[in-house]
């Protein structure tokens, strides 16, 4: 009976107290990558404070993360640009509750190697530099404390941005729901550990405005924010994502525009949350089809 208590007490502390260590310390990387610490002046000191940050995590993700992030930014619901965007596999094999439940479980890995497969970018210098410091990093702590420390890194931030509370931003941010915006805000108190991720129309409307700033932003243009449906509760987010109709990973709003085109598409769609479904046909899996994007011409 003791070794169960202690086998869930580790659990417990991976999950909780790890897992949301290594989230917070993931969503301090996406602060990082729009040089919103150190400014854009100082890229190099942003890169190597964002490995830094990095380490307890135990995988190199720093550097890749902020690479790609930048595409997600131009390419918002774009198929092939926009790494965040569900493959198509994953929407075919993801639609009953049970499957959308497993498919937070092991979010991360898509969510790690999904922009390799979509849109490979060439490999840079300092995701070298980022790869070999972790790798340098990873053998000290095995070294000296074991394996298992190693470990519990690692499934920590498994666990952190797999099936845990905070990681409904990665739900709530741009996959639809029954008002069919493609970015909503979530205004909650897991802010607090997310550095304000979850203002997230905010963010995409204005992408080098600093977390601390975010909330005096919506306040200011509330006009505009305001009127923006939102959610309130990540968990309910991600209870929504398993169990209620037309959800999971098909519940994403794409656009085809061209990737050679970008100023088209920044022309047509000015702010994040003026992509919506009226303009670009919603994804779905009914009868194992996928319907290819329609954009609709502006009258």
């Amino acid at each position: 009976m003791m070794k169960m208590n202690g086998s869930m007490m580790k659990n417990h502390m991976c999950q909780d107290e790890n897992g949301t260590i290594n989230h917070s310390l993931g969503c301090a990387i996406h602060e990082v990558g729009h040089n919103l610490v150190f400014g854009h002046k100082y890229g190099k000191a942003n890169r190597l404070y964002s490995i830094f940050i990095n380490l307890p995590m135990g995988l190199p993700i720093a550097i890749s993360y902020r690479k790609y992030h930048q595409a997600h930014h131009r390419w918002l619901g774009h198929e092939d640009g926009d790494a965040d965007m569900p493959l198509l596999f994953e929407v075919k094999l993801f639609t009953h509750p049970i499957s959308r439940f497993i498919w937070l479980i092991i979010h991360p890995i898509f969510y790690a190697f999904r922009p390799f497969i979509k849109h490979p970018l060439p490999l840079t210098l300092w995701e070298i530099i980022n790869f070999i410091i972790q790798i340098i990093f990873d053998i000290i702590i095995w070294y000296y404390f074991g394996i298992w420390t190693l470990a519990y890194f690692i499934i920590g931030t498994l666990l952190g941005l797999g099936l845990h509370p905070l990681s409904g931003h990665f739900i709530s941010e741009h996959y639809l729901f029954a008002d069919q915006q493609a970015t909503h805000s979530y205004y909650g108190i897991g802010n607090y550990l997310m550095y304000n991720l979850g203002y997230h129309v905010e963010h995409h409307d204005f992408p080098y405005i600093a977390y601390t700033k975010l909330p005096k932003l919506k306040m200011i243009a509330n006009e505009y924010y305001d009127q923006l449906p939102y959610h309130k509760s990540l968990c309910k987010v991600l209870w929504d994502f398993v169990f209620a109709p037309n959800n999971g990973p098909q519940a994403h709003c794409v656009t085809s525009q061209d990737l050679s085109k970008p100023e088209i598409y920044k022309n047509q769609y000015l702010s994040s949350n003026l992509l919506k479904c009226t303009n670009a046909t919603l994804r779905t899996s009914k009868s194992g089809q996928i319907k290819k994007p329609e954009i609709k011409k502006k009258e």
